[in-house]
């Protein structure tokens, strides 16, 4: 099975920790040059060390995916210094849990802002930029378990919502992209260790033994757990699917 990456570059937002920067590390070993955007400042010491631990090119960027022309506009940055993106992964997101009767207008549009306009807007550079070239690529969006099913005892429906959005989006996008060799897939991973969800649990730390409790393996993803199945998507390994959304979970959505 043909995983290797070498010659492409990849994207990936959200990419300064967590999720985004276990994968661009497994893509990175594969031998794929990165790409990574994010808003923390961190995301050049990020980019840094992957250029210094894996012998590839490795950039970073600060951006705001909600920014459609700053997006295009980093997008274009990255080609004239990487070569075009063949391998996009769309890690940027956030989750704010509270009741529904309480959401604000201003929390509701934040959170799909980014988790689905972010995402879309990136896509959409991405797919642009493949087109204008003439090449095929591959991309990956971070949906969620919380997409396809109301996992508690919390309650986050823009998160949910947003999250079953971008799983539609990606089999949109694959469909209407399939004749150019574009593929688009999605994965939605279940609990997972990153920075955001500690965040989250220092606020509500009774949840974690919950959400472990419910989980058939026992235990919290962690973002590593992710990055061979991103790997498969990326590659040619998986050059027949498209238009899917593969769920890793530990088994959470089973029972």
């Amino acid at each position: 099975m043909d995983t290797s990456l070498k010659g492409r570059t990849a994207v990936i937002t959200g990419g300064a920790r967590g999720i985004g920067l276990a994968v661009a590390r497994s893509l990175a070993a594969e031998g794929a040059d990165i790409a990574l955007l994010d808003l923390l400042d961190v995301v050049d010491e990020s980019a840094a060390a992957i250029a210094r631990d894996f012998g590839v090119r490795a950039i970073g960027r600060r951006l705001d995916v909600t920014d459609q022309e700053a997006t295009d506009a980093v997008f274009d940055e990255i080609a004239a210094e990487l070569g075009v993106p063949q391998v996009l992964l769309t890690a940027a997101g956030i989750e704010i849990n509270e009741d529904s009767i309480e959401v604000s207008a201003r929390n509701w549009r934040k959170v799909i802002d980014v988790n689905l306009t972010g995402t879309f807007f990136s896509a959409q550079a991405f797919g642009r930029g493949l087109l204008r070239a003439g090449v095929p690529g591959s991309a990956v969006l971070i949906s969620s378990m919380s997409g396809e099913i109301v996992n508690v005892p919390q309650w986050a429906a823009s998160y949910n919502s947003s999250k079953a959005a971008v799983a539609h989006l990606a089999k949109s996008l694959a469909v209407e992209w399939a004749a150019s060799d574009i593929r688009v897939n999605s994965i939605a991973p279940g609990y997972v260790l990153t920075d955001l969800t500690k965040e989250i649990l220092e606020r509500e730390p009774e949840l974690e033994a919950d959400w472990v409790a419910r989980i058939p393996q026992g235990r919290m993803a962690t973002p590593e757990d992710l990055t061979g199945l991103v790997i498969f998507l990326a590659s040619d390994a998986s050059s027949y699917l498209t238009a899917q959304q593969i769920v890793i979970d530990g088994g959470y959505t089973a029972v």
